[in-house]
């Protein structure tokens, strides 16, 4: 690829700070491995407390 030098400064400062892309990220930078908890912990299902995140307009209506 032919690379064009121009004298303007703000097409050379611009190509300076954008011309190239940024380094390649690698995949084990990106992931995190992270031990589960048995049971869930705060996050697990309970059926007791199901109710409160249902939503229903029978049930809001009474009907």
């Amino acid at each position: 690829m032919k690379v064009e030098l121009t004298a303007d400064a703000d097409a050379a400062a611009r190509h300076a700070r954008f011309g190239k892309l940024p380094e390649r990220i690698r995949y084990e930078d990106m992931t995190a491995e992270v031990e589960a908890v048995p049971g869930g912990g705060d996050n697990a299902y309970q059926p007791e407390n199901s109710w409160k995140h249902y939503s229903c307009l029978a049930l809001d209506l009474g009907l």
